[in-house]
C-alpha cells in the first residue's frame, strides 16, 4: 500500500490557537492535552494574554493570529480552533486566511442548540466576561439577538485567576462561580433550555453546572469534538 506525504505532521487533525497565558489549565480546559480523546497540535499566539483578548478585545492582535493559523496549517492540521470564545470576533479573517475550517468560538453553538430545542426553550451563554462581551463578538459568532447571557464576572476566584493571569487556581471556588453563575441565569430565564459555555475554561465545570441546573450544558471541548468529527470521520469495518 502506498501513502501519501507533504505534511510535517500526521495524526492531529485539530490545530488549537492557544492564548499567551500562565494560569492553572486542568483536565477539561482546553490546553490540557488529556482532556482530548484525539490528538491536537498547540500553537501560542505571542502577547495574546486573557485580559488582552477578553477586555481589550483582542485589539491590534489580529495579524499576530493570522500567522499562527498559517503555521498551523503548514505543519499539517485539517482545521483549526481557538481556545478563547471571545475570538469569534475574528472567525471571518481566520477562515478567509487558511484553506482549513475554522471553528473560533463555542458561541457557534447557540444557534444549532436552539435548533434541538423544543418550541418556547432557547440557549443561554454563560461568559467569563458579561461586561466586555459584545453585540460584535455574538454576532460574529451567529448567535441570535436577545439571547440570555450570565456571567462569573465579580464572583469568588474564576474570573480573576484566568483573566488575570494568575499562577494558582482554587478549583472548588471556580466551580462555585461557575455553578452560581448558571443558577442566576437559569433563575432570571424560566424559557432556558440550555446552556452553551463561552469559555474554554469553564468545561472542566459543565458537569456540575448540568447536574445543578438539570440543563444539557455545551462547551469548546463539546464543540470541538463535534468538529474534528467532520476532519477524521471514524472508519467502521464494511460487511
Amino acid at each position: 500500500m502506498k501513502v501519501v506525504g507533504g505534511k510535517a505532521i500526521y495524526g492531529a487533525a485539530v490545530g488549537i490557537l492557544m492564548l499567551e497565558a500562565r494560569f492553572p489549565r486542568i483536565p477539561g480546559d482546553m490546553g490540557h492535552a488529556a482532556t482530548w480523546p484525539f490528538p491536537v497540535h498547540y500553537r501560542v499566539v505571542p502577547k495574546a494574554s486573557p485580559n488582552r483578548v477578553v477586555r481589550q478585545g483582542a485589539e491590534g492582535l489580529l495579524p499576530a493570529f493570522i500567522d499562527a493559523a498559517r503555521g498551523l496549517e503548514a505543519d499539517g492540521v485539517d482545521g483549526i480552533t481557538t481556545n478563547c470564545g471571545f475570538l469569534a470576533l475574528y472567525q471571518a479573517e481566520l477562515a478567509a486566511a487558511v484553506g482549513v475550517p475554522v471553528a473560533s468560538s463555542a458561541l457557534q453553538q447557540v444557534s444549532m442548540v436552539n435548533a434541538l430545542l423544543a418550541p418556547g426553550r432557547r440557549a443561554g451563554i454563560l461568559t467569563i466576561s458579561g461586561s466586555t462581551l459584545t453585540d460584535a463578538h455574538l454576532a460574529a459568532a451567529g448567535v441570535p439577538a436577545a439571547t440570555p447571557v450570565g456571567t462569573t464576572e465579580g464572583g469568588r476566584a474564576f474570573t480573576e485567576a484566568i483573566l488575570g493571569n494568575h499562577t494558582t487556581l482554587d478549583t472548588a471556588l471556580a466551580e462555585a462561580d461557575n455553578v452560581d453563575a448558571a443558577r442566576a441565569l437559569q433563575a432570571a430565564h424560566p424559557d432556558l433550555g440550555a446552556i452553551v459555555l463561552e469559555c474554554t475554561n469553564m468545561t472542566p465545570y459543565a458537569a456540575a453546572i448540568r447536574a445543578a441546573t438539570g440543563l444539557p450544558t455545551f462547551s469548546m471541548v463539546s464543540f470541538v469534538t463535534w468538529f474534528q468529527s467532520g476532519l477524521t470521520p471514524r472508519r467502521y469495518p464494511l460487511v
